[in-house]
């Protein structure tokens, strides 16, 4: 999981063969990875700025970052026209981001993209809550004007598919930026493996950097010592770094990096454990 601000970080992580695996929230992947990948743009903003004035511009405030509403509704649109190329069934989130990693190979205006980087180093992206990003615009209008025949994503089965990739890899472990439905899928491949019959080992480190509090109950701020009462996390190797990941993740990532034992490490491909889409057409770009 990565926060805004912190694509470049992951992108080189990829590309270094330094992740196996990704599950990521919708506006990470598709509202600032793919969004910027066509070309388009955030702009530094000011969080006391007139919204209604922005409205009128047609300018969408994310705290102090503007985004274009009409690039927004280009990239909504282009992922209607990856669904519409796709055969109509359920698809995973992890299946549709490797489709949208096939269109960006053909057309990214920015190749410096995780979601490019992933598709190309057959690294798996999950978007367990898929909808609730620009995806799930699309998506609502690719379903409405192919009422009869349409893609839908399948959440259940992106909770199967990583689970797949839990049971194989003999260990594991997580680095979280931030919480939420995220942070919940990845912990909980133990227990639904478990739940299947088979015998899987416990997440053997977690390391969670957060800003959040664990005083409210929320899913969030919760502790990993928590998550090792439902048998997902071991607690010898946890920890919770409560810090802002945008400081904390890159000292993190550079220094794993300087370790230097990515040179070595043989690339895991877990892309390789799903059978592949049927040779999507790849739709031309849209204007």
């Amino acid at each position: 999981m990565f926060s805004a601000g912190l694509k470049g970080v992951v992108y080189d992580l990829i590309t270094h063969n330094m992740v196996d695996m990704i599950v990521s929230t919708g506006a990470n992947i598709v509202d600032q990875d793919f969004f910027e990948a066509l070309g388009f743009r955030h702009y530094v903003g000011d969080t006391m700025a007139d919204d209604e004035v922005l409205r009128e511009q047609r300018i969408d405030r994310i705290y102090d970052t503007y985004i274009d509403e009409d690039q927004l509704r280009i990239c909504d649109m282009t992922i209607a026209n990856i669904a519409a190329d796709l055969p109509p069934r359920p698809h995973s989130s992890r299946e549709f981001i490797q489709a949208m990693g096939a269109y960006l190979n053909v057309h990214a205006k920015n190749r410096h993209s995780v979601v490019l980087a992933a598709y190309e180093h057959q690294v798996p992206v999950f978007v367990p809550a898929f909808s609730d990003c620009s995806a799930g615009f699309g998506l609502v209008h690719h379903q409405w004007y192919s009422p009869e025949e349409h893609l839908s994503i399948d959440s259940v089965r992106d909770f199967r598919e990583l689970t797949q990739c839990k049971l194989a890899s003999p260990h594991t472990g997580l680095l979280m930026i931030g919480g939420g439905v995220p942070k919940n899928f990845a912990q909980d491949t133990v227990v639904a493996a478990e739940l299947l019959g088979f015998e899987t080992a416990m997440h053997k480190y977690a390391v969670q950097i957060t800003v959040a509090d664990e005083r409210d109950g929320a899913l969030s701020g919760s502790t990993l010592r928590e998550a090792h009462s439902w048998g997902k996390v071991d607690i010898v190797m946890e920890q919770m770094v409560f810090a802002e990941a945008t400081l904390a993740f890159p000292l993190l990532a550079g220094y794993a990096y300087g370790k230097g034992a990515w040179r070595d490490r043989a690339a895991r491909q877990l892309s390789n454990l799903f059978r592949p889409i049927l040779s999507p057409k790849v739709p031309t770009t849209v204007s």
